[in-house]
Formats: C-alpha cells, sequence, structure tokens
C-alpha cells in the first residue's frame, strides 16, 4: 500500500535505489469533538473558556473574583457599562468599592469563605460557581432564593474566575431543574429521587457540604444519604466519584 501511494505522488524522473534506505513516518490524529461545535478533549479551561461565547473572560489577573462579580451584577442590571467591564476598563473603582464595603480580603485569591463573606453582603443576589465545564462539580451555591443569580466559572489550575451568560450554553445542556439547579440534557428524576444521594424524597437546600468523592451536597442529610446509600451494590460515595485529575 506504501509503495502504491508512492508511485502516485513521485515525480517520473524521481529515482532512488531499493538498497536505499527509506524512511516513513506516519501520524495518525483523530480530532476531538465536543458539543456545541466546539472541540473541547486535549483544551485547557482557559482556551476554553476564551473561544466559548457563553462565557467572558476576565482579564485581571489579580481580584479576579471582584472583577467576575462585578461583570456578573452588571450584565443581570443591564448596566450601560457592561461592555467596558467585559473589556476590562473601568473596573479599578467598583471592584475596590466592593472589597472595602464587604470587608472581604481576596489577597489570598477567592476560597469558599471568601464567597460565603461576599455572598452575605450580596444578599440581593445568589451566587453559584463552577469549577470547570461539568454540571455536577458545584464549587459554590449560596443558600438564596434570590432570582437575580450570578453564575461564575472557577479554574483550578490557574484559581481564576471567569463569567458564565449562559449556563446552558457553558454547559451545553437544554434544561435547567428550578428545585436543585441540576442541568439535564432528557430527563431528570428530581420529583422522585434526589439526583445527588439517590435518597427518596429528594433532598432540599440547606447548608452545601463537600465530600472527598469531590462533589457538592445539598444539606448535611443530602451527605450523610451518600455515605449510607448504595447504587448496584456501591455506596453513592464510591459510585458517583469524580475523579480530581478530570479537569
Amino acid at each position: 500500500m506504501v509503495w502504491s501511494v508512492l508511485g502516485k505522488v513521485i515525480q517520473s524522473n524521481a529515482r532512488f535505489a531499493l538498497t536505499d534506505r527509506l524512511e516513513v513516518h506516519l501520524d495518525h490524529v483523530r480530532m476531538p469533538a465536543g458539543k456545541g461545535g466546539v472541540k473541547t478533549k486535549g483544551r485547557s479551561l482557559d482556551l476554553l473558556s476564551a473561544i466559548t461565547k457563553s462565557i467572558v473572560v476576565v482579564k485581571a489577573a489579580f481580584l479576579c473574583l471582584a472583577h467576575a462579580l462585578i461583570i456578573a451584577m452588571a450584565r443581570g442590571n443591564n448596566d450601560s457599562k457592561y461592555v467596558s467591564y467585559g473589556h476590562g476598563w473601568c473596573l479599578e473603582e467598583p471592584v475596590e468599592e466592593l472589597l472595602n464595603s464587604s470587608g472581604v480580603d481576596l489577597s489570598n485569591d477567592g476560597g469558599f469563605k471568601e464567597l460565603q463573606q461576599l455572598q452575605q453582603y450580596l444578599a440581593d443576589y445568589k451566587i453559584i460557581g463552577f469549577d470547570g465545564f461539568y454540571p455536577d462539580r458545584v464549587k459554590f451555591s449560596a443558600n438564596s432564593l434570590s432570582a437575580k443569580q450570578l453564575y461564575l466559572l472557577y479554574d483550578r489550575d490557574s484559581g481564576h474566575y471567569n463569567v458564565i451568560t449562559n449556563l446552558k450554553g457553558a454547559m451545553t445542556k437544554r434544561y435547567i431543574c428550578n428545585g436543585c439547579d441540576t442541568l439535564y440534557e432528557h430527563t431528570h428524576k428530581y420529583d422522585k429521587v434526589c439526583s445527588l444521594c439517590t435518597a427518596t424524597p429528594p433532598c432540599t437546600k440547606d447548608q452545601i457540604k463537600y465530600c472527598t468523592c469531590n462533589r457538592w451536597f445539598l444539606s448535611e442529610t443530602c451527605f450523610q444519604n451518600h455515605l449510607i446509600l448504595k447504587v448496584k451494590g456501591k455506596l453513592v460515595c464510591q459510585w458517583r466519584q469524580v475523579c480530581r485529575n478530570y479537569s
């Protein structure tokens, strides 16, 4: 087969002896394809954020959490400065005002504690942060009933926050459950069983709690359920573990 291909492409006046050394290098590449027309496999989260239309990339490397919240609030309030904020302009003053008024220190980046403090200050909003482009990796979800939701995208490798402007578009899901904020494609069993711990009836939101299986749960009860309930002979904690290296 190789000789047949060479015979078609080599020029008619090219000659070489059979005793000569012939090296053939073959690279077989299968292009990865993701949902929504965006190739995801093999691409870093910061690159995916830059090419995904449902994400506003925060330009600032320092105090990015405060920048992201200001941008998200401006978009939700139809602020005329939203476009400028999205380009990283005119953000110094509102960011400084937010941090001074809330008393939050972001010198060591923004973790769960800082998110809680900012949520307490921004009581009229509900902050929801996702750890990468995976619907079940909720880094933070406030216990708030506010309809003004601020969606953030967290990159654990760089510790950087960006803004999600279209949650279903970013996560490539068609629907969002109003009861537990679960994103799904076709069907969702929230009305029958808890999608996180498999308990019946479904758990309600109280105090979000994290487990070493790399998943977040709606309450202490939800957390305890996943440690004792089983699916296919395995504890839910073992059956639905999320790999920490898979991002």
